[in-house]
């Protein structure tokens, strides 16, 4: 096995504890792990020759992401802030730690935790990839049961913060995606005053 396969086993592995589930196609996944898989998908459809650093972060964007629960945390926005902070901070060392156990230097390791904790957004066309492809993911396959639990104002907000968060590419993909008829009407009320 390879350092990468190795590398991927390991995250894989980690995330197949995540105790939440989703069932896709009629069967169950462990979501964490489901969705480093579909996260990993996509950063290879934006990006055929995607680095190995990119590849590897793709799989460990969010891992062990249930370790640190939201209502951990104080509501409202710089609760939420810190939280997302500390997750970031924790993804990018678990990471690092399987990534030294699969064999992996420095160099990788510290590129790796650069664009798990979006370092240079915008600048960093490998972390704007990511920030791509997670916005992609959330269409994909969270954002039709958001609609079910949140307000229509509420969502065109949403909205609105995953287009600005994409680049060109991203834009296009989330463009050419099929939705529910309720979830194409409310991306075309929050794209309206955008595009």
């Amino acid at each position: 096995m390879d350092k990468l396969e190795k590398a991927f086993t390991l995250f894989d592995t980690y995330n197949k504890k995540s105790p939440e589930k989703i069932v896709w196609e009629g069967e169950e996944y462990p979501s964490e792990y489901f969705f480093a898989l579909k996260l990993y998908d996509w950063v290879k459809k934006l990006e055929p020759d995607a680095s190995e650093s990119l590849l590897l972060a793709s799989r460990a964007q969010h891992i062990g992401r249930w370790e640190i629960p939201r209502k951990t945390y104080p509501d409202g926005r710089v609760g939420y802030l810190k939280w997302r902070s500390d997750l970031g901070k924790f993804h990018a060392q678990t990471a690092a730690a399987l990534l030294a156990e699969a064999g992996y230097d420095e160099d990788i390791i510290k590129r790796v935790r650069e664009i798990i904790q979006k370092q240079r957004l915008k600048a960093d066309a490998d972390v704007q990839t990511i920030e791509n492809a997670l916005c992609l993911v959330f269409l994909e396959f969270q954002f039709d049961d958001l609609i079910e639990k949140l307000s229509e104002e509420k969502m065109i907000e949403i909205l609105r913060k995953t287009w600005g968060k994409m680049s060109e590419p991203g834009r296009q993909y989330a463009l050419g995606m099929k939705f529910s008829k309720q979830g194409t009407n409310l991306i075309a009320k929050a794209l309206n005053d955008d595009v």
